[in-house]
């Protein structure tokens, strides 16, 4: 192959690639907002390729969906790590929380397709809640050791805890309600914390 032709082969493939994250990254902000009925038309729209070129990507909704939840699910771990590694160990756990929020907006409108994925691969869900468990677990005992939240705080507890904010109703104020909770939940770990530890 000469080496124009290669060239812009990578540059093709390239191209693809930052398609397809734009594609994901579009998708979850309009699950979150919409539903997982969002418009294919409008992630399209809004990430700034035709609908065509979504299709070759994600040949079903249902596809989408999954790389999505599978996105999301990356975001938190690799958050957990990043904040854990810049941030005061509380700090870190408090906005851990925040984005675990970010992550059950996306999970709730993308509720039904979510139900069709685990009757197919209940792996997917089994892969992700142990995601979510050691990410919360590394946050939740990094804060414990560093005596900046109680000794005796199980991080399963502080994540079913977290999970009921699902079942929170879907209100224009469900945002300024989660971040009370997440407060709320923030000043009892932080209860009988020893500082000098």
């Amino acid at each position: 192959m000469a080496g124009g032709e290669a060239k812009t082969e990578r540059r093709t493939r390239a191209d693809a690639l930052r398609n397809r994250d734009k594609l994901i990254a579009v998708a979850a902000v309009v699950f979150a907002d919409h539903g997982v009925e969002g418009s294919l038309e409008e992630i399209a729209r809004r990430a700034g390729v035709g609908i065509g070129t979504l299709y070759r990507h994600f040949p079903t909704r249902e596809h989408l969906v999954e790389v999505v939840y599978r996105r999301e699910l990356q975001n938190l771990a690799t958050a957990a790590s990043d904040l854990a590694a810049t941030r005061p160990a509380d700090q870190a756990l408090e906005e851990w929380m925040h984005r675990f929020v970010n992550y059950i907006a996306a999970k709730r409108g993308m509720a039904q397709s979510l139900r069709i994925l685990l009757n197919s691969n209940s792996e997917l869900f089994a892969e992700g809640s142990g995601i979510i468990s050691g990410a919360l677990r590394q946050l939740v005992d990094n804060a414990a050791i560093k005596g900046m939240i109680r000794n005796d705080v199980e991080s399963t507890d502080l994540l079913h805890a977290l999970s009921s904010i699902y079942s929170m109703p879907d209100s224009p104020e469900w945002r300024e309600r989660t971040g009370r909770l997440i407060r709320l939940l923030m000043d009892g770990l932080k209860w009988g914390a020893n500082k000098s530890g």
